[in-house]
C-alpha cells in the first residue's frame, strides 16, 4: 500500500506541473516546492533552540490552530515554532506571520523527503491541525519517538479510516501520540477502529473567535462611515458565484432598507464584477471608496484579503459562503459576534455548523425563496434576532477551551 501511495502522490505533483502554466496556484504550489529541502537545511543549520513544528493544510487550519501556537510560544518562550503550509493560500497569505520564527512550505510526502525535513528540523513536538494525514512523514516521526498530535480533528463513519479494507490508512492515525477530536462522536469512532490514543478537547477556532471578538478594535474608518447611519447591515462573507443566485432577489428587495457588506472569497476582477452586477450604480469597492462619499453606496465590496473577522462586528446578520457549492467557509466568526446566519445546503461536515442550525441560529437555504423567507422573519422580529444574537453567544463561549485542554496534556505528557 505505501507503493501506491507514493504512486498517487508523485501523479498528483506532476499533474500540478502541467497545470502550473494556467493555474496560479498551482503554479506557487510548484514553484513554493523548488530547491525546498535545501533552503530548509540553510535556515536551519545554526538553529540551537528546541523547536516545535506546526503543520496546517491552509488559512482555516492556520486558523484553528493559531490559539495552540500562541499558547505554546508563551508556555515555552525558549522555544522556536516552525509553521508549515501544503497549500498556497495559506502559505502566500501567512508567509510573513510573526508568530512562527520559520514558514515554509511542506515538501511532498515521500520516505526521503520525510527523514530530510525531520533531521533539518529535529523538532521535539509535532502538531498536525485538524486534517493532513501525510504518511512518509507521521511514520517517520513516530519512529522516532517524536510527541505527535493532531488537534482539532473531526472523524465521519464514512472516511476509509473505518472501512474494513482501510487498515493502511488505520495504521497513519496510529502513529500519533494522541488525538484530539472535536466531538465526542469522532473519539468513539476512533476507539472503535482501535485507535485508544483519542480525547474531546473541543475546536480551537473557538479560542480564536472569541479572542478577535473581544479585540476587534481595528480601526476601519471607511466601514465606519458605511455604517454610521444606523441602518442594519447584512455581512456576505466568502462567497463564491454559486452563491449569488440565491442572493441577489434578497439584496435587490432589501437594498432600500439596510446596507451590504461582500467579501467574497477569492478576490479578483472577475468576482468583483459579478457582485456589481447585482446593484449596478451602488456598489463601491472597499479600495476606491472614500469616508466622505461611501455611504452613498448600499453595497461596500470588500477587495482585499485578511478584513472579514475584523467586518462581522459590524453586522446584524450574515451570510456565509461556499455552501452552494464544496463547502460552507467559516461560520464561527460570525457566531462570535452573535449574528443570525444564512448559508446554503452543504454544512454537514462542519459541526459547529450543524450546532448552530440545531439551537436556531443558523438557518441552511436551497434557493433565493427560502433565504428571502427565512431572512424576512427575523428582520421583521427584533425580538427574534436579539434572541438568536444571545443564543449564539452562548454557544461560542461555552465551546472554547480547547486550547488550554491541549496544552494541559502537553505539560504533563513532555
Amino acid at each position: 500500500m505505501p507503493f501506491l501511495y507514493s504512486i498517487v502522490l508523485r501523479l498528483y505533483a506532476w499533474l500540478l506541473q502541467l497545470a502550473a502554466p494556467f493555474v496560479p496556484k498551482a503554479a506557487q504550489w510548484v514553484q513554493g516546492r523548488q530547491g525546498l529541502l535545501p533552503r530548509i537545511q540553510a535556515a536551519l543549520q545554526a538553529e540551537t533552540a528546541p523547536l516545535a513544528w506546526f503543520h496546517c493544510a491552509s488559512l482555516g487550519e492556520f486558523e484553528q490552530g493559531r490559539p495552540l501556537m500562541e499558547a505554546y510560544a508563551a508556555r515555552y518562550p525558549g522555544h522556536k515554532i516552525v509553521l508549515t503550509f501544503f497549500s498556497p493560500s495559506g502559505y502566500e497569505v501567512r508567509k510573513n506571520w510573526p508568530g512562527a520564527h520559520y514558514i515554509f512550505y511542506l515538501p511532498l510526502d515521500t520516505a526521503a523527503n520525510a527523514r530530510a525535513f525531520l533531521d533539518a528540523v529535529q523538532p521535539q513536538l509535532a502538531v498536525f491541525v485538524k486534517y493532513e494525514f501525510w504518511y512518509f512523514f507521521l511514520a517517520e516521526l513516530h519512529r522516532r519517538h517524536i510527541t505527535t498530535l493532531c488537534v482539532s480533528a473531526i472523524f465521519r463513519p464514512e472516511q476509509l479510516f473505518f472501512q474494513p479494507w482501510g487498515g493502511f490508512f488505520r495504521k497513519i492515525l496510529g502513529c500519533f501520540t494522541h488525538i484530539f477530536t472535536q466531538n465526542q462522536a469522532s473519539a468513539e469512532l476512533l476507539r472503535g477502529a482501535g485507535i485508544r490514543q483519542a480525547s474531546v478537547a473541543g475546536d480551537t477556532r473557538f479560542d480564536t473567535v472569541v479572542r478577535t471578538a473581544a479585540a476587534a478594535s481595528r480601526p476601519l474608518p471607511l466601514v465606519d462611515a458605511f455604517t454610521d447611519d444606523w441602518v442594519p447591515v447584512f455581512i456576505i462573507g466568502s462567497s463564491w458565484p454559486e452563491d449569488l443566485p440565491a442572493l441577489t432577489p434578497l439584496m435587490r428587495q432589501y437594498a432600500p432598507q439596510i446596507r451590504f457588506i461582500v467579501a467574497p472569497h477569492e478576490i479578483s476582477d472577475t468576482t468583483l464584477r459579478l457582485v456589481e452586477d447585482v446593484l449596478p450604480g451602488q456598489v463601491v469597492r472597499y479600495s476606491r471608496a472614500e469616508p466622505a462619499t461611501v455611504a452613498q453606496a448600499r453595497v461596500l465590496l470588500i477587495d482585499n484579503v485578511g478584513l472579514l473577522s475584523q467586518l462581522y462586528r459590524f453586522g446584524h446578520f450574515a451570510y456565509v459562503g461556499g455552501a452552494f457549492g464544496k463547502g460552507l467557509h467559516n461560520t464561527l466568526e460570525a457566531a462570535a459576534f452573535g449574528l443570525p446566519l444564512f448559508f446554503g445546503p452543504t454544512y454537514h461536515k462542519f459541526q459547529e455548523a450543524e450546532d448552530l442550525v440545531d439551537l436556531g441560529c443558523a438557518f441552511p437555504v436551497t434557493s433565493a425563496e427560502e433565504l428571502l423567507r427565512a431572512f424576512g422573519l427575523l428582520f421583521h422580529e427584533e425580538e427574534s434576532r436579539l434572541k438568536v444574537q444571545d443564543l449564539s453567544l452562548d454557544y461560542v463561549h461555552d465551546h472554547s477551551g480547547a486550547t488550554h485542554k491541549i496544552m494541559q496534556w502537553l505539560e504533563k505528557n513532555s
